[in-house]
């Protein structure tokens, strides 16, 4: 039988590994065959790991956009401070199966620079 000690940094160790899987939602989650464009203002942007994430008001209703990771949205010529809150942006890409107010962004057009990010 293992001491608690050594159990506990044991299973705080798991934990640790498993969340960045469980943080990192597979893309078998969107709808692929359902390609969406939506142009809006965005509410709020996060340039953070795994994904950079924004939140635009777009057709009615506020979506919750998951962009690509911040490293590969920089070296494509679209760093942090690119997106600001209250600007127009148009993002493409595939609602999510499980939240109707979720999209996978394939591409993002802000200030005239269309970047692909996948």
């Amino acid at each position: 039988m293992m001491p608690a000690r050594p159990l506990a940094l044991a299973a705080l160790l798991s934990a640790s590994l498993a969340w960045p899987a469980a943080a990192h939602h597979g893309w078998g989650g969107y709808e692929s065959g359902q390609e969406m464009t939506l142009t809006g203002t965005v509410q709020q942007i996060a340039f953070n790991n795994p994904h950079a994430m924004l939140n635009l008001q777009a057709d009615g209703k506020l979506w919750h956009v998951v962009l690509a990771p911040p490293s590969r949205m920089s070296t494509r010529g679209l760093p942090a401070d690119s997106i600001k809150p209250g600007q127009t942006v148009t993002v493409v890409g595939y609602p999510a199966k499980s939240d109707p107010a979720e999209l996978r962004a394939e591409r993002i057009t802000a200030a005239d620079k269309t970047i692909e990010l996948r």
